[in-house]
């Protein structure tokens, strides 16, 4: 059935989802009918792709896909390299270990076997930083950093800020759930090695004026 359906789709919706993956991430949660879509048509899609020169990650068991640049192979180097389609973005020094500490707050998560969706306020994320920055007695400060970051993250699309439910106190601090798209960036192989990348973070940020980058 899949099959007939993947001959018979019309082209017009082969190319809404290029489109819409060219421009960010596709999530199960946010349009299923969208989502079975991308499903039944993946191996078209990929063949698209792959002639643009990028690979798609699609994770159905968490329920994202995106695209990326394909990694070159040894049988690649006699063919001229293609401009990058998908830019690469520079990260500032905290929002790269804010993204660490998400990642290793994740996978505890899901040791634990709890709710499958992690959500933060912006509080308990200043926790997270905090132990890793030099001391400050400028607490105002610090937070106005911590926000400008986790705006950064926002915007790449590895944490998204819920809206204040009602019953929420009046200038309660802001909540954020942490996308699981992350495990795609921040893989089980790097965590490894989290204990020696905390330790060069530390490192790095106490040498730091203030101890942050600006973005």
């Amino acid at each position: 059935m899949e099959q007939e359906f993947e001959k018979t789709a019309p082209t017009s919706a082969l190319s809404t989802l290029v489109i819409l993956l060219l421009k960010g991430v596709i999530y199960q949660e946010g349009d299923a009918t969208l989502w079975n879509l991308l499903l039944n048509l993946q191996p078209r899609v990929r063949d698209y792709v792959a002639v643009l020169g990028l690979e798609l990650m699609l994770d159905e068991a968490e329920g994202y896909a995106f695209l990326r640049s394909r990694q070159e192979s040894e049988e690649d180097t006699a063919v001229p390299k293609l401009p990058r389609l998908v830019a690469r973005r520079p990260l500032s020094f905290p929002v790269s270990l804010l993204l660490a500490l998400l990642r290793k707050k994740l996978a505890e998560s899901d040791a634990g076997g709890g709710d499958t969706r992690l959500v933060l306020t912006r509080d308990e994320v200043a926790d997270l930083i905090r132990v890793f920055l030099p001391e400050s007695s400028n607490e105002a400060r610090l937070i106005d950093q911590i926000e400008t970051h986790l705006n950064k993250i926002v915007e790449l699309g590895f944490l998204r800020r819920l809206k204040a439910s009602n019953q929420n106190q009046k200038g309660a601090p802001a909540a954020f759930e942490v996308r699981r798209i992350l495990k795609a960036f921040v893989d089980a192989q790097w965590l490894d090695d989290f204990d020696t990348r905390l330790a060069a973070y530390q490192l790095q940020l106490g040498a730091e004026s203030g101890g942050t980058a600006d973005e």
